[in-house]
């Protein structure tokens, strides 16, 4: 992978692009307010709708760390209030599809380098408009010359060096995410783009945890991940199964009952890989599933760049948590010194807490889990993603100041960012179900509880290799 920087003309492009961007924005936030001052309704809306254009027009051209920014932003729920979120929300939802293409040519002469030979020499069938587009890569269709069909992912050319380039400017965005998001804490954010991007160059690393998750989850009734062709792959190219399906936007509309069951699929998807294997993918990303063309088949996951494992332990002292805060919900009197006691566990109180307020802590860890609460019928929803972030993000919710106190490990920034990621796609999903239920069946091996969980069980025998012994099932 090459290292080098962009030459000092590409470094002062991109530097010159995002100031632009924070000056127009600025500009645009200016007139909303003095519009609000004088009452002009329609001046307020024109101000915001120029700052947003202006995210958009200028992350949305851009491949690399900025893109990606602009990406994860685009789903997570904005706590500001709905007529100005709208604005923003219709911009940012659109760079999830709206990474540029690089010109065919170039990706074809990528992989030339790569094989040593053209891609209509290495493939039996190269198709060169390309059928998804990323900030780090585009994918393209291909046939191998047994007649397989496969996805291969090119990653842009020049891509390391733009995304080196933009490592030391994103810091010049926090002015404009503090617009889009203005109770949003964007300096981890930027932290974790930063951190992502790094390790979604590596296509190796990618490939290895792809077949990870596909051999772990291969035969499941509502999960699938696309098998990796790793004599086909290289470092800049991942070579994996064609799965053709419906992408996230189109399942909003779909009925309730079909909603339901890719929601639950998901959410066993991203705990049973937390629960039940040790490993997880930190990127929940609408455009990392593939929805089945007729209602009842698999939901595909894909997108592995930003995947980890953890320890046995860790995975211990996030149930503590849970059954912790699942006690002092019900009325348990331990509940709150059996919270203390796992958080101390887990690394996430300080040693000297005396200015923490735990009733704080109580609280806000009740709203974290509240899907998981108590033994009932649960719907995700927008209000509910948009409560989390409010009460985690914004200092007039009276949270914010002391969970800014508390330590954060680092395997628990990932698990954090998965937890936000998850509320917020379950939330436009909307899906209805005992959730305390299906966790439980996951993290402890309880007997099913819904026909998903039922359809699993020939699937869980098979696959009892990869399971943490904490987590077996005590029955398949």
């Amino acid at each position: 992978m090459a290292d080098s920087s962009l030459p000092l003309g590409g470094r002062v492009k991109r530097a010159a692009s995002l100031a632009k961007l924070g000056a127009k924005a600025g500009s645009g936030l200016v007139g909303a307010r003095r519009a609000a001052r004088r009452g002009d309704a329609a001046a307020v809306e024109a101000g915001h709708e120029q700052v947003a254009d202006a995210v958009f027009e200028t992350l949305g051209s851009m491949k690399g760390a900025a893109m990606k920014l602009g990406q994860m932003l685009a789903f997570v729920d904005l706590d500001i209030d709905d007529s100005t979120g709208d604005i923003y929300r219709s911009r940012l939802t659109g760079l999830l599809d709206s990474a540029p293409a690089t010109d065919t040519a170039a990706i074809e002469a990528a992989i030339e380098e790569q094989y040593g030979a053209p891609a209509t020499e290495v493939f039996a069938r190269w198709d060169r408009d390309p059928i998804a587009v990323a900030s780090i890569g585009q994918v393209h269709r291909a046939q191998l010359p047994d007649g397989t069909e496969v996805a291969v992912k090119v990653q842009h050319p020049g891509i390391a060096e733009a995304v080196q380039a933009d490592m030391g400017n994103l810091s010049a965005l926090r002015p404009v995410l503090s617009m889009t998001h203005p109770n949003l804490d964007t300096g981890p954010l930027i932290d974790e783009v930063r951190e992502r991007i790094r390790d979604e160059l590596d296509y190796q690393k990618e490939g290895a945890y792809q077949q990870a998750f596909h051999d772990r989850f291969d035969g499941h009734p509502a999960i699938a991940v696309p098998k990796v062709f790793h004599e086909w792959c290289r470092p800049r190219v991942l070579v994996s199964e064609y799965v053709e399906g419906r992408r996230f936007d189109e399942i909003l509309a779909a009925p309730q009952a079909e909603r339901d069951r890719y929601g639950e699929a998901i959410f066993r998807f991203v705990f049973s890989s937390l629960y039940r294997f040790r490993i997880f993918n930190a990127d929940p990303h609408p455009g990392n599933f593939i929805f089945p063309l007729e209602p009842g088949g698999p939901v595909t996951f894909i997108d592995y760049g930003s995947a980890r494992t953890f320890s046995t332990e860790v995975r211990r002292k996030l149930r503590a948590l849970h059954l912790a805060v699942a006690a002092d919900d019900e009325g348990d009197p331990t509940g709150a010194t059996a919270l203390e006691h796992a958080m101390l566990d887990a690394g996430l109180l300080p040693e000297d807490r005396k200015d923490i307020d735990f009733d704080v802590v109580r609280r806000w860890f009740a709203l974290a889990y509240e899907p998981l609460a108590g033994d009932r019928e649960w719907t995700y929803s927008t209000e509910y993603a948009r409560r989390l972030i409010g009460a985690s993000t914004d200092p007039s919710r009276g949270m914010e100041s002391t969970l800014r106190k508390l330590t954060m490990p680092a395997e628990y920034i990932l698990l954090n960012r998965i937890q936000f990621g998850v509320n917020s796609l379950l939330a436009r999903l909307q899906p209805t179900a005992n959730w305390n239920r299906i966790m439980t069946e996951i993290a402890e091996g309880s007997a099913p509880t819904t026909p998903m969980g039922r359809e699993e069980q020939p699937w869980l025998s098979r696959v009892g290799e990869f399971i943490d012994p904490v987590a077996r099932p005590t029955a398949a």
